[in-house]
């Protein structure tokens, strides 16, 4: 991914490309050495596992079955190893500088498959390596579970505050997707089934609205060669199509019911909330900060008088920009209505990640305020 990416931000990009391709390529190249480094230690402990003579495998369920044998220590290097290469990629703060410059400079259709796809590959890495490589004892676990969710909730908090105080459109869904994407870091390590199954649903609901809204942002740029905010301002009169998408769009990124957004942070929520009420009520703030910054971009954009002559006559969607955004919207409101055909799909493989990571969880006994004490909790179907 890493130099197909380079060349398309590189080439294709804007005025400061060469600048944001190149901190792009360095940052996730630090990251990628420090995997394969972690890769190797994670091989080389496994191959003293092994009989004399016999010949080792990098096949992962291998590798990560063999780490469960390990020392504590050796899994907790190996662990920091996966998650910083991991959180690069996120990217979570503070390795998230990257991020902001990458995602500006780059064409419409790259920010798509950089905020869409790529950031995602950060939080699989952590269900997928990361998880599996945290230590047994419990002391210690704790420890690294609230080093990591202390960085999700500084990225969900600072990404929004930031968020306010931009001036280009693209520049604000970057921010937006540093404190977004800590929503799903902050329930993937709450390890609970809500929050595990409300954290992968979250990548997908973050890949279907933060894509909508950089694609929006794309056909603004397309007509206009500028996506600053102060260029725009009551383009619902000539636009009335596009505002009315743009604003379905908008609520489902800031998580308004009926759409995906609501239902991925709900779940993430309460399933942080069985584990911290604190944990809850921080990453809460970031929801109030996210209807901040993106009501009041919709406003300052669609709202109001046209602040510009050449905004007057700019035309509303086509057919190809239609059959691109309706797609989405649908999808939002389908996650929105009826979760269920997703979360079917999860939630088999979230309870067997969380019966690994953390099996106290299903021996707890029940509670008002707990979950049942169930292998398919209710709240997960």
């Amino acid at each position: 991914m890493l130099v197909p990416m380079y060349f398309l931000i590189g080439v294709w990009g804007g005025e400061r490309r060469l600048y944001a391709a190149i901190k792009f390529f360095l940052y996730t190249l630090a990251g990628s050495i420090i995997m394969l480094l972690a890769i190797l230690a994670l091989y080389f402990n496994y191959e003293k596992t092994l009989p004399q003579g016999a010949i080792g495998a990098f096949d992962i369920p291998t590798l990560l079955a063999a780490a469960q044998q390990f020392p504590e220590q050796v899994k907790i290097w190996l662990f920091w190893g996966f998650f910083f290469a991991l959180a690069i990629k996120v990217p979570m703060f503070p390795f998230h500088t990257w991020l902001p410059g990458a995602l500006t400079e780059a064409p419409t259709a790259v920010s798509v498959i950089l905020a869409g796809v790529i950031l995602k590959m950060g939080t699989y890495g952590f269900l997928r390596f990361s998880l599996p490589l945290l230590p047994a004892d419990t002391t210690l676990r704790a420890k690294i579970i609230h080093i990591v969710v202390a960085l999700s909730l500084i990225s969900i908090i600072y990404g929004a505050v930031v968020c306010l105080i931009q001036k280009d459109m693209k520049r604000l869904l970057a921010y937006s997707s540093v404190s977004q994407l800590g929503f799903c870091t902050l329930g993937i390590f709450a390890l609970t089934p809500q929050g595990l199954a409300g954290g992968v649903l979250q990548q997908i609901n973050h890949g279907i609205s933060t894509g909508a809204l950089f694609l929006i942002v794309g056909i603004l740029y397309a007509r206009r060669r500028t996506s600053l905010i102060s260029e725009f301002g009551g383009l619902a009169t000539p636009m009335p199509n596009f505002a009315a998408i743009y604003l379905i769009v908008s609520l489902s990124s800031l998580g308004m019911p009926l759409l995906n957004g609501f239902i991925g942070e709900f779940t993430i929520l309460q399933g942080t909330f069985v584990v911290s009420k604190a944990w809850a009520a921080w990453a809460s703030l970031g929801i109030v900060l996210g209807a901040a910054y993106l009501l009041w971009l919709y406003q300052r954009t669609m709202f109001g008088s046209i602040t510009h002559e050449a905004n007057k006559a700019l035309p509303d969607l086509n057919f190809r920009e239609y059959a691109v955004l309706v797609p989405l919207v649908a999808v939002a409101f389908w996650i929105g209505i009826y979760p269920k055909a997703f979360f079917a799909l999860i939630e088999k493989p979230v309870q067997r990640i969380v019966q690994q990571v953390n099996p106290a969880f299903y021996q707890q006994a029940p509670s008002p305020s707990s979950p049942s004490n169930t292998s398919h909790p209710p709240e997960v179907r």
